[in-house]
């Protein structure tokens, strides 16, 4: 009898034949089984880089609905939906400084399918709680800078100040310093206030609101007279005439107040945001992240969305993961410095 084997090609006759075509077996059911495991994972990957996303991705905003966070994110993952034909599902978990929502990303799968829509609380956070639910450098992936918003220092109409320097000269003047609003402890708002007096060496007295709609209806009523305020919320006051704006925490000038100037023409590299990012769980494969990167940075090419952005004063730039990671741990630095010096505690 001639047995073939498929490696030579050719006959094999003789007393050897079934020790040969045994070793032969042997070796044929290693290479196979090695051929077939290795197949899952190849799928896997391939699956994971073209095919992402299958399925709703949600995208957990930890704030409640009509906020600066939640608006910008329906903005963005709307026009994503669109370009991709993929669904992506805005879901408001707000509560404790969103750090209920942040907590529910750092527990889910590293799959992709669940996002962080977060904001400037995500590297204030570890500073103000002593403990947190989550390890916010370990637990998250950074994948993208969506927007920068800046406050906008506005004063009472009858405040005698048009400049910084203005409103440095009536603290200086003032024994008993001035009462300063904010939208609450801890906020960018207040944040903002406590660099200002760091950076001045003037005395301010934090008045915290319950949320920034309190705090302008009280600087309308001349009940307090200074605000570091959101752009968003503001900027018709100012434009009615019902508040005066004095500069803004951001760099350059605003596209709906051009002659506003920044506070870091008087007090060089201030800079205060309300900025918004895209992060997902550690552990979510680099291909999914820097598809999603690469998709948002795709949005904020569309003349529709960078008109919308505009007209809210959003400031935006194309960025990468690392130089948004790299962002998070300047800012997380930053404010940890501002809260330890000014004493600021929570929870």
């Amino acid at each position: 009898m001639i047995r073939w084997r498929a490696q030579c090609g050719g006959p094999i006759r003789g007393r050897n034949t079934v020790r040969h075509r045994r070793k032969l077996t042997r070796r044929q059911i290693l290479q196979a089984s090695a051929a077939i495991a290795a197949v899952p994972l190849l799928g896997r990957s391939a699956f994971s880089q073209t095919e992402w996303p299958s399925r709703p991705v949600r995208v957990i905003v930890p704030y409640p609905p009509a906020g600066g966070a939640d608006t910008v994110s329906r903005i963005l993952f709307q026009k994503l939906a669109e370009l991709w034909g993929a669904q992506f599902v805005i879901d408001n978990r707000g509560g404790a400084g969103g750090t209920i929502g942040a907590a529910a990303v750092a527990k889910a799968e590293p799959d992709g399918y669940t996002v962080l829509y977060d904001a400037t609380a995500h590297s204030v956070n570890p500073s103000l709680y002593p403990k947190l639910p989550y390890d916010t450098v370990k637990d998250f992936q950074a994948v993208f800078l969506a927007s920068l918003v800046p406050n906008i220092l506005v004063v009472n109409k009858a405040v005698a100040a048009k400049t910084v320097d203005d409103v440095i000269a009536l603290a200086k003047a003032s024994p008993g310093g001035l009462d300063w609003a904010s939208s609450g402890n801890g906020t960018v708002q207040h944040l903002s206030l406590e660099l200002f007096r760091l950076r001045t060496g003037v005395k301010l007295n934090h008045i915290p609101y319950r949320g920034g709609g309190p705090a302008l209806n009280d600087l309308i009523g001349g009940q307090v007279k200074f605000f570091f305020s959101n752009g968003a919320s503001s900027i018709g006051h100012i434009q009615g005439g019902t508040l005066k704006a004095i500069a803004h925490t951001g760099r350059g000038r605003l596209g709906t107040l051009p002659d506003l100037p920044a506070v870091a023409e008087t007090l060089p590299d201030f800079e205060a945001y309300e900025w918004n990012g895209v992060f997902v769980p550690s552990g979510t494969t680099p291909a999914i992240v820097q598809k999603l990167n690469a998709g948002l940075n795709a949005v904020l090419r569309q003349s529709d969305v960078v008109a919308r952005l505009k007209q809210l004063n959003v400031d935006f730039r194309e960025n990468t993961p690392e130089e948004f990671r790299a962002f998070v741990a300047a800012e997380m630095e930053k404010w940890r410095r501002v809260i330890k010096d000014a004493n600021i505690k929570l929870g």
